[in-house]
């Protein structure tokens, strides 16, 4: 492709040589130039590609990219330079031309928020593949392409990945696609360019907020509020406090969806909590712009929430009713109040709830359920901040009847400490608590001590399947460990 081409949504200088000469692969990575490729100069947290620049030309770049605000020094004549004001900004918009602009081929939804961005996105992909579309996902957990599945790395990939992904999923034969979008992608423009059909706000709340994420609350809000400058149509949720700063940055149509409402675009009322022996659900009614009742195998208020934005962006591709309702029902996300059936006595899930925000917010929807006892197990990652482990156990001290504390990721810490630290939060609270430090242990004995009525929430890992240790990941699933116990107790049984 020209270079010319790459560069014609760019505002930029030309330091050195011409922008007509073919160019044969986009990189951002110093260790992968090859002959003929542009080299775009990334300024990372701890690296910056521009000291790189020397080893670049050598290695056969014909374009070298950098930042307006470094002083360059290419080798020979014969690599053309070109300037720009950030070159993070520069890879999504060459990224985009290089893929041919995926992003206007087909319609691309972006969620952003603190919590609801997964489950809500595997809602909308159930709802549009139960319709006929084929729709590829981008989210923390995985990238969806067609049949192939694989493996998320970052909740929205570098620009030139997310170009490269909804790229593939055109040629996978995919009409649409859905995507989790970070505060951290939009503050670093990975998705400088792209035009989003439809860009939606779920909530906010202080989270991501340190030296290597966002420097406060206002910068957080800020650059959550970047979507709506480059979507077509933005749905917020009304019931945020936060909705209206939002809004105020919008440069796109708006719309809304709210609980009890009526001043939303759509809404929902008489929530009705669904509990039986290992089952939790919630059913609902939604109102305004469409009307039907909804009933999900997931339990809780946030599970209303995260269904009625599924609606909110599904009713645009004209869905009939009965549709959107089976595929809500059958929406699951692994390692989101997921429920492993185990006995009929009591209930256990698994989630990935990993700091205090988001552990009040599970174990107070659980509550209201009203279970005989509420457990929680969890531990805290090693190698991150204290301050976590502390305020996770007062919270589980404070709101379960029994917390389990174990192991998580100890990463290069001695578990014990870390559990030290959980249990000095729990003695903040009257909360019982026992200690095993072995999460397999103390998974079976959540398993073998659960009584009649009996919540058990394993919260933590949710869909992780490993266990990090000095640097090696481990596998670890705890759907495998649950199915290695019950076999287990099934064969002891059968030898009695």
């Amino acid at each position: 492709m020209k270079l010319e081409t790459l560069l014609s949504r760019l505002d930029y200088r030309i330091l050195q040589g011409t922008v007509g000469q073919d160019i044969s692969e986009v990189v951002y990575d110093s260790r992968k130039v090859c002959e003929g490729c542009i080299f775009i100069c990334i300024v990372g947290a701890h690296f910056d590609a521009h000291d790189r620049i020397g080893d670049a030309a050598a290695a056969g770049a014909r374009a070298i990219v950098v930042q307006d605000d470094h002083d360059v020094a290419v080798p020979g004549g014969e690599v053309t330079v070109i300037s720009v004001p950030s070159t993070r900004r520069a890879l999504s918009f060459i990224s985009a031309a290089w893929f041919d602009y995926p992003a206007e081929k087909i319609p691309v939804i972006g969620i952003t928020g603190t919590k609801g961005k997964t489950t809500t996105t595997y809602m909308v992909k159930s709802i549009l593949d139960n319709a006929g579309h084929k729709t590829g996902l981008i989210g923390t957990i995985e990238v969806i392409v067609g049949d192939t599945h694989i493996h998320a790395l970052n909740t929205t990939p570098e620009s030139y990945i997310v170009q490269k992904y909804l790229h593939d999923m055109i040629e996978a034969g995919m009409d649409c696609a859905v995507m989790e979008v970070s505060s951290q992608a939009l503050m670093m423009d990975r998705t400088a360019g792209l035009e989003f059909e439809i860009g939606v706000f779920t909530n906010i709340s202080p989270d991501h907020i340190g030296p290597n994420e966002h420097t406060d609350f206002a910068q957080y809000l800020y650059c959550k509020s970047l979507l709506f400058q480059q979507c077509r149509t933005g749905i917020f949720n009304l019931d945020d406090p936060h909705t209206k700063d939002v809004m105020l940055a919008a440069d796109c149509r708006i719309e809304t969806y709210g609980i009890e409402n009526p001043e939303a675009t759509i809404w929902a009322e008489n929530i009705r909590h669904i509990h039986r022996p290992g089952y939790l659900g919630v059913s609902f009614d939604v109102r305004g712009k469409q009307n039907f009742p909804v009933e999900l195998d997931i339990p809780g208020k946030f599970s209303v929430y995260n269904a009625l934005t599924a609606v909110s962006i599904c009713r645009h591709f004209h869905i009939p009713e009965d549709v959107i309702c089976a595929a809500l029902k059958v929406a699951k996300v692994k390692g989101r109040i997921e429920m492993v059936p185990v006995s009929d006595q009591f209930t256990l899930m698994i989630d990935y709830a990993h700091n205090a925000m988001a552990l009040e917010s599970l174990l107070s929807t659980l509550r209201d359920y009203n279970p005989g006892r509420l457990v929680c197990l969890f531990g805290c990652g090693g190698d991150r901040s204290r301050d976590r482990r502390f305020e996770m156990g007062e919270t589980s001290g404070r709101m379960a009847d029994l917390t389990i504390i174990t192991s998580d990721n100890p990463r290069t810490e001695k578990p014990e400490d870390i559990i030290a630290d959980i249990r000095t939060g729990i003695e903040r609270t009257d909360g019982k608590f026992i200690e095993i430090i072995d999460r397999r242990e103390a998974i079976a004995y959540a398993i073998h001590n659960g009584l009649p009525g009996d919540i058990i929430v394993l919260a933590g890992k949710g869909h992780e399947d490993y266990q990090e240790i000095n640097g090696v990941r481990y596998p670890m699933d705890e759907r495998n460990i649950i199915k290695d116990i019950l076999e287990a107790d099934a064969l002891r049984g059968s030898n009695c």
